[in-house]
């Protein structure tokens, strides 16, 4: 397997909410999709929506279950200032604030917001993690 994530793909309630949710967000929806799903290009990989039941049927597992899922999703910014900046952008556009920008020990600085369904974004500027000309995450060797 070639270490690569290619597509993350959230199940959500309200494809309609959920879509406009993202697009508040600058990101741009592609025009395959159908309208039962959407898809965003986001940098090197791409995000979907899908509706929960339907991705739920797709993987052939219960789409019952509620609470923290184990999983977050990450923006990393070039900024420190940029955090704080793009947390209230995704208030602005309906998402709610789960932890508020803060100095992380780390050497960075970081928040949460959650989207309309709940999954976890997290916003953070790290020094040790520079982005490059294509905003594409840079891990040191």
């Amino acid at each position: 397997m070639e270490p690569r994530v290619s597509l993350i793909t959230l199940g959500v309630e309200d494809l309609a909410r959920s879509r406009a949710f993202y697009e508040k967000l600058g990101f741009k929806a592609s025009s395959i999709g159908g309208g039962e799903v959407v898809f965003f290009q986001a940098g090197g990989l791409a995000l979907g929506l899908f509706p929960r039941e339907s991705l739920a049927c797709d993987a052939k597992v219960s789409a019952e279950g509620s609470g923290f899922r184990g999983v977050a999703l990450a923006h990393n910014v070039r900024e420190k200032a940029d955090v704080e900046a793009v947390i209230a952008e995704a208030e602005a556009a309906g998402g709610r604030v789960v932890k508020p920008a803060e100095d992380a020990p780390w050497g960075g600085r970081s928040g949460y917001f959650a989207d309309p369904d709940g999954h976890l974004w997290e916003v953070a500027w790290n020094p040790h993690f520079p982005l490059g000309e294509d905003g594409g995450l840079m891990l040191p060797a």
